[in-house]
């Protein structure tokens, strides 16, 4: 690492602790040649991940996104913001675990879908209702129709 104060490269850590979001490592250094301190950050560089839209195009993954559209069709619903986080989080991490550099939105729906589906099925009948744009109701009765006999199914 390059010293600030008199452009040597040779430094030593001198104490290393996580950042109080523990997303990256600060270090404090100091120069060999000069004998000044230093703080470094350290941090995982990612990946940048595109998300594929319905209509071709491309944008940066936003996590953000997918919490405001499962927040909302939770609305009023006994899911803890715990159990939120959790199904954004396992999105987010098979999103990046992937190792692919883009993934569509139809992906990153359906594993929200099964994840409310599991959870609170008035949310996932919310989250599919918009997500499948459900235009009329014989649409959407064949969704909780099919909702029911897997419901069904299961208990035999």
């Amino acid at each position: 690492m390059k010293c600030q104060f008199c452009n040597s490269e040779d430094s030593r850590v001198v104490d290393s602790r996580p950042t109080d979001d523990g997303a990256s490592i600060r270090r404090r250094r100091e120069c060999i040649s000069c004998g000044r301190r230093f703080t470094t950050y350290e941090k995982v560089e990612t990946v940048q991940l595109l998300v594929i839209k319905k209509d071709q195009t491309r944008e940066l993954f936003d996590s953000g996104k997918i919490r405001a559209g499962i927040i909302h069709a939770c609305h009023k619903r006994p899911v803890a913001a715990k159990e939120i986080d959790q199904i954004v989080t396992s999105v987010e991490q098979f999103a990046y675990n992937s190792m692919q550099q883009e993934i569509t939105t139809q992906q990153i729906g359906e594993m929200v879908m099964e994840a409310l589906r599991k959870l609170d099925e008035v949310a996932y009948i919310r989250f599919a209702s918009v997500y499948r744009q459900f235009t009329d109701i014989p649409t959407f009765m064949y969704e909780l129709k099919r909702l029911m006999n897997e419901d069904k199914q299961a208990e035999l």
